[in-house]
């Protein structure tokens, strides 16, 4: 089955319709946690420079996927933000905004003439929303905060990959995401503050804290056990069995049986009831300290099967194992296209005049998130965007100036 394809259309509304968020930011984090809220409708502005958005210059044959992935539903504006002119622009529009976004290194928001103070001033409910690698404060403020330092720093890599090799950094970016959608939690709980009080706030979003949450309990457990969680590729620490195991065909299975009824139910499953009463395997202790010895059963039994004839064994058997899909698999899978997991929609630059992206996430019942438009044209919105709050005769006059650019 193929994705879905829809069409954009500009007259759709969503749950956060009347919400107006400038988005200063660049790179992943804080274009994930707009997306999220123009996926639901809310007005996103992108405030770019004559260069845009970093991650227009990401690009795939050249296409700037991650771009029209990540800005679908939002407008550009594009201004030369080092102008004083173009600081007085943000000014009056953070004047009729809710939220603020931006990703610069501490201290440069406020050389801008940009301080929290003067847009609480301004905009005192304004929820202002400043992502960083290591925070607005603390030893580590003014260190370059790049993802993939923190999913070293806080943890991650120590306990990925296998013991006999190096730590192993995600091949995308974890940190960023896992900021991006904390961070779109977080500023609709300041948005909820804000309406009900009229305070707005600054938020100080780390790509540090969210990843590190993720692992949890690390401390808790170095302090009761002293010893550190070691690599050990797929499997677990905790339960046994889980691992990824290969086909006869090439193909892999992910396989998690972590409580003592879906272990017995596998056991059985591969004919080997006999391991039930095993002291190696009675427990889940015992397992976890026996794990290669299993892992070496049942890889054997999965080695000698298809991807589909193991599939199809173990989902008859009520046993949860499932494939490892990889972007060709997942394409073509009835399950994401029921799901509309992924979706297609119109994309010029696409061989096929059609482009793949992620579908709503999550699904509201009731206010089901919108296609509205495309990712945007370096400062396509100007004219809709700033000839409303600055009239057409000054906005020409700060086009002619070089202030806005029309991309």
């Amino acid at each position: 089955m193929s994705p879905h394809r829809h069409s954009f259309d500009p007259a759709a509304t969503g749950a956060l319709q009347g919400l107006r968020v400038l988005d200063l930011s660049r790179l992943v984090a804080g274009n994930m946690l707009t997306k999220v809220l123009a996926d639901h409708g809310a007005e996103v502005v992108k405030l770019e420079p004559p260069e845009g958005d970093t991650l227009r210059a990401w690009r795939i044959k050249g296409v700037s996927t991650t771009w029209k992935t990540l800005s679908r539903n939002k407008l550009s504006v594009c201004l030369a933000l080092r102008d004083p002119a173009a600081i007085e622009v943000v000014k009056r529009m953070a004047a009729e905004a809710s939220m603020l976004v931006e990703s610069f290194r501490p201290g440069v928001l406020e050389a801008m003439g940009l301080a929290p103070e003067v847009l609480l001033a301004i905009n005192p409910r304004l929820v202002i929303i400043r992502i960083s690698g290591w925070g607005q404060d603390g030893p580590y403020r003014h260190k370059p905060g790049f993802g993939t330092l923190v999913e070293g720093y806080a943890g991650f890599a120590a306990v990925n990959g296998f013991a006999d090799r190096e730590p192993v950094l995600p091949p995308m970016y974890m940190a960023d995401g896992y900021a991006g959608l904390y961070g779109a939690a977080t500023a609709m709980i300041a948005l909820r503050h804000a309406e009900a009080t009229g305070q707005g706030q600054v938020i100080d979003l780390t790509l540090f804290d969210p990843i590190h949450v993720m692992m949890e309990p690390q401390h808790a457990n170095w302090q009761l056990t002293g010893e550190l969680k070691p690599r050990t590729g797929s499997r677990s620490t905790n339960a046994v069995p889980r691992n990824a195991y290969q086909t006869r065909d090439g193909g892999w299975v992910c396989l998690s049986a972590s409580t003592q009824g879906m272990t017995e139910k596998l056991f059985r499953s591969i004919g080997r009831a006999d391991l039930i009463a095993d002291p190696r395997f009675r427990t889940n202790a015992d397992r976890v300290r026996h794990g290669e010895e299993l892992d070496a059963i049942i890889a054997g039994y999965i080695a000698e099967r298809s991807l589909a004839e193991t599939l199809a064994h173990f989902d008859a058997a009520g046993v949860t194992i499932g494939p490892i899909m990889d972007a060709a698999m997942l394409a073509e899978d009835d399950y994401v296209a029921a799901r509309e997991a992924v979706i297609e929609v119109p994309d010029e630059e696409m061989p096929d005049g059609w482009l793949p992206m992620h579908g709503m996430v999550p699904r509201l019942s009731a206010t089901p998130g919108i296609l509205a438009r495309p990712a945007p044209r370096l400062g396509e919105h100007n004219e809709a965007v700033l000839g409303p709050l600055l009239g057409e005769a000054a906005l020409a006059r700060l086009r002619e100036s070089g202030v806005v650019r029309d991309g």
